[in-house]
Parts: C-alpha cells; sequence; structure tokens
C-alpha cells in the first residue's frame, strides 16, 4: 500500500484552521500593519520635526565602528566638497524607504526612539532661510555622530578640485593669482612692442588681477556666495 505523499500547505492551512477564524488572523496582520505604518509615520515626523537632540542612548557595544565619525571629520569632508551639515527639517530631497526601515531596525535593536537627525548634502537638496550624495545621520553625543543610510549618486571625483577655491579667503586669493598668471601667459609676445619688458608683464598681470577679482568679488555679492567654511552647517542660503 503506497502512502499518500505529505502536501505542506495542506498541513499548514489545516493548522491555521484549528488554531484561528480567517477573520481574527486578517484582524491580527491588520494591527501588525497598522503598528508599521504608525512607526514609519512617527519617524517621518521626527525627522521633519523643528524640535533638536544632540545625543541618543545607543547601546555601544551594538554599534559598527565603520559607522561612528566625528564631528571634525564631517566639517572637514563638508568645507572640501562644498557640502551642508543641516538638521533634517531643511532637507527637501525625497528620504528613501531604505533609510526608514534602518531607522526603525536601529530603533528595535537599540530599544531607543532616535532623533536629531541630521544630513550631509549640497545646499540644492535643502530648503535654505533666505539671511547628489545625501548621508543620514543620528547624534551619539560629544561630537560623534552614527551614520544610518546614504543614497544618491556619488559626487563627481572633480568637485573637491572645483570647489577648492571656495574653501576660504587664502585659497579664492591663491586661485585669482593663478588664473591671472594664465591669463598673462596668453598675452601674446608683441602685442605692445616688439619685445615685453619685465616691467610690462607685471602691469598686464597687476591689470589681469585686478580684472579678474573685480569679477571674482562682483559674482560673490551679487549671488550672496559665502566660503565653504563659513556654511557646511548653516540654514541660510546666503550665509
Amino acid at each position: 500500500m503506497l502512502l499518500k505523499r505529505t502536501d505542506v500547505e495542506d498541513k499548514l492551512m489545516r493548522l491555521k484552521g484549528r488554531q484561528k477564524s480567517e477573520n481574527q488572523l486578517l484582524h491580527e496582520v491588520n494591527l501588525i500593519l497598522e503598528q508599521d505604518n504608525f512607526k514609519d509615520d512617527k519617524i517621518k515626523n521626527t525627522l521633519s520635526s523643528p524640535k533638536v537632540a544632540s545625543e541618543n542612548d545607543f547601546k555601544f557595544d551594538l554599534l559598527e565602528t565603520k559607522n561612528i565619525y566625528h564631528i571634525d571629520a564631517i566639517k572637514t569632508i563638508c568645507i572640501d566638497y562644498r557640502l551642508r551639515f543641516l538638521d533634517t527639517k531643511y532637507f527637501k530631497g525625497k528620504l528613501p524607504y531604505e533609510a526608514i526601515s534602518k531607522i526603525k531596525a536601529l530603533e528595535k535593536t537599540h530599544d531607543i526612539e532616535l532623533k536629531g537627525f541630521k544630513i550631509i548634502a549640497p545646499s540644492k537638496l535643502f530648503k535654505l532661510e533666505n539671511a547628489d550624495d545625501p548621508l543620514l545621520f543620528a547624534p551619539i553625543g560629544n561630537g560623534y555622530y552614527y551614520l544610518i543610510h546614504k543614497w544618491g549618486n556619488d559626487l563627481s571625483p572633480f568637485r573637491k578640485l572645483l570647489m577648492r577655491p571656495f574653501k576660504d579667503f587664502g585659497s579664492l586669493i591663491v586661485f585669482t593669482l593663478l588664473v591671472s598668471l594664465f591669463a598673462t601667459a596668453l598675452v601674446p609676445d608683441g602685442l605692445f612692442s616688439n619685445k615685453m619688458t619685465s616691467s610690462q608683464v607685471g602691469t598686464i598681470f597687476f591689470f589681469m588681477f585686478k580684472s579678474i577679482a573685480a569679477m571674482v568679488i562682483y559674482y560673490g555679492f551679487a549671488a550672496g556666495k559665502n566660503f565653504n567654511n563659513a556654511i557646511w552647517d548653516s540654514k541660510y542660503f546666503n550665509a
């Protein structure tokens, strides 16, 4: 006599039928989903909340060392690449659901409710008050932050070089001098005389430097721009 093969799905359905009615099961699943949605909404409200927090009660043994960064390192990166480090309430980009999921996982692991979120991103991704690679952080305390999630595209490999002139006033002066030297070198020999003397070259360089410096200053004031080391943590558009 051949034994009938076991249908696991059938056994599972029979067991489910003995344990709970279909309506009760659907009700319990619906409650779980509602609780999960409530948790999502609560996290989103915290991310957009104007309240500021400087630390969270993480369980340090459960933190991944590679995700812990000091404010000094964050400041250096922001200045080098002309990025902002601001509260998430100013962020106008869309937070991916992976970020919400990681926040929920951290809250469950550490048995806490995270707060004080901050994001590193270019200025254009923030709703800044008038006076391509976001990273979401939560404060640990004493100037340390925990990286929760990174999304979007990586920055251009040339961004650091392109933003170098705007790092500080000294960098801008050096950049202006280099551009002036380059512009002076482009002036053809014999433009003013058969062979230019050193004094003529110096005069041309001085003229180039004044002209380029005037354009840089005009652009800076007209556009309300400031140096990287002044805006990295500023919420103002024209800081």
